[in-house]
């Protein structure tokens, strides 16, 4: 996949939430802290972020050593993530994995943290840590691959995308990836072919026809080329 197809698609990462605060979870003696719990969710249903942040560090503070924390520590990584304030969501997202190591849904928003800052290394270790646990885990196969695209491993790449594609036989940002991988090795027909694939399933994705323009180049056919382009420009125009 092309490196700005792939900051899109960290950037258009969903923002996920716990949201599994059950009032029988706590005893009586505790159900204010649950309370908290439940209005900082309300008030991020409002779009009312900041409120959302305070009223779960409330909570934290009402009971420091409850066990439920790293819900608390997460949703609040991934609210400071949505205003983008990521170096506090890296570290909120840490706090969550000190109570729970393993906790796959916080080590990919923690991964896509530092993807967002551009600490690829230290997204590559959380992967790593992911896939560790969960061989199939395609957010992690995608994303792994792609840090071994920006580090010239390709060979590594390419099993990663493979290891996708066995998940995931119709996989878009996969077969996108192999391609790239394809034309960065010079295998320019085995590019083209998966290209044309992609294309005829997904007829108006701009980067697509942007994407076969750059084999077509590569091929010295700048008249295909050109008609790619001026495709990718009737579909987005903006992008002329």
């Amino acid at each position: 996949m092309g490196i700005t197809g792939l900051n899109e698609t960290i950037k258009k990462t969903p923002f996920i939430f716990f949201v599994s605060f059950v009032f029988f979870w706590f005893p009586v003696s505790a159900q204010t802290y649950g309370e908290l719990s439940e209005q900082a969710l309300q008030y991020i249903e409002k779009d009312s972020l900041e409120q959302a942040e305070t009223v779960f560090r409330q909570a934290l503070a009402m009971e420091p050593a409850n066990p439920h924390n790293t819900l608390i520590f997460s949703n609040i990584g991934t609210l400071q993530r949505q205003m983008q304030r990521l170096d506090e969501a890296a570290e909120s997202y840490t706090y969550a994995l000190n109570l729970a190591p393993y906790s796959i849904l916080v080590l990919l928003n923690r991964a896509a943290v530092y993807m967002e800052q551009g600490f690829s290394n230290r997204a590559y270790v959380d992967y790593c840590i992911v896939l560790d646990k969960d061989k199939k885990n395609t957010e992690a196969l995608l994303m792994r691959a792609y840090i071994y695209m920006i580090r010239r491993d390709y060979n590594a790449a390419r099993m990663d995308y493979n290891c996708l594609l066995e998940v995931d036989t119709l996989h878009y940002s996969a077969r996108l990836g192999l391609a790239t991988l394809n034309q960065r090795e010079e295998k320019f027909r085995e590019a083209m072919n998966i290209l044309e694939e992609l294309i005829a399933e997904y007829p108006i994705e701009m980067e697509l026809y942007v994407a076969r323009a750059e084999v077509e180049q590569n091929m010295n056919l700048p008249d295909l080329a050109i008609m790619d382009i001026d495709r990718a420009i009737q579909l987005n125009p903006l992008s002329a």
